[in-house]
């Protein structure tokens, strides 16, 4: 275990979760809250068509992913004010539009299947310096955010009408979530993998609305959850030799779980 501990390629893993463990479940709790948590799994598969395209142009994935899942939170603004009634029908069009894009790329390029397999399923053992600054650099401008405009998100989030009445410029505060939750998914698939990025979005924050009795709690509850998943499923995974973006993601269900139990015996009592 202190070989795992003390190897460099598992500090730069450390690192990594320990910053996306701030910032993914900390947009997740935005986004659960105010029932958009599909969002992040149509921008993880959009950003995998980006990823695929990178390597098949020589460019840096997670650079190139990161523009695809700009370019298709643009895209699920523009739709939901052209489908007021039906927005969530924008988040249905991209997400099949970002995984026809991604199985085109992955016929053109076949050489580097292997290497995406990495970004589907997450490779977090395998992140270097670039990728640690690109996600510290998120992480920053996340934090930034949250704290300049807390009580703005909150507002929008429990209720955004009021906020609106209020002079609040909730367009602007909408698409502000929209490109940070963009900035965080396309750092995040290279450490939990965009089939499961989801979970690092939603199960912290699900976790949150067992346990928390305010807005404040359940944004500190998210990131400890979620920090405590992704040290000990990194743990885990480094002694027994699995895959580390499944780990983390099997420890939020068992901790979630664990929780309804307590909870729910509790009540009962």
């Amino acid at each position: 275990m202190l070989d795992i501990v003390t190897s460099e390629f598992f500090g730069r893993a450390l690192i990594g979760g320990i910053l996306i463990g701030v910032t993914a479940p900390l947009m997740g709790l935005f986004l659960v809250l105010r029932r958009l948590a599909m969002i992040g799994d149509t921008l993880a598969h959009v950003s995998i068509a980006g990823v695929a395209l990178g390597f098949l142009i020589g460019v840096y994935p997670m650079g190139v992913g990161l523009i695809f899942a700009l370019v298709a939170t643009l895209a699920i603004e523009k739709l939901r004010k052209a489908y007021k009634t039906y927005a969530e029908l924008s988040i249905a069009i991209i997400m099949s539009g970002g995984v026809a894009l991604a199985s085109l790329l992955f016929t053109l390029g076949k050489g580097f299947n292997v290497s995406v397999t990495g970004y589907l399923f997450g490779s977090i053992y395998t992140l270097d310096t670039i990728d640690l600054v690109l996600i510290g650099v998120v992480t920053v401008i996340v934090l930034l955010a949250v704290r300049i405009h807390f009580k703005e998100l909150f507002l929008l989030t429990f209720d955004e009408d009021a906020a609106a009445v209020s002079g609040l410029p909730t367009r602007y505060f909408n698409f502000m979530i929209s490109v940070l939750t963009a900035l965080v998914i396309s750092v995040s698939i290279k450490i939990v993998g965009a089939l499961l990025v989801s979970a690092l979005l939603t199960i912290p924050a699900a976790c949150s609305l067992v346990i928390a009795r305010s807005f404040r709690q359940s944004v500190i509850t998210v990131v400890v959850i979620a920090e405590i998943a992704v040290i000990g499923g990194l743990l885990i995974a480094g002694i027994w030799n699995l895959a580390p973006g499944g780990t983390i993601v099997l420890l939020l269900i068992a901790l979630l779980l664990l929780l309804l139990s307590v909870k729910g015996k509790s009540t009962a009592a």
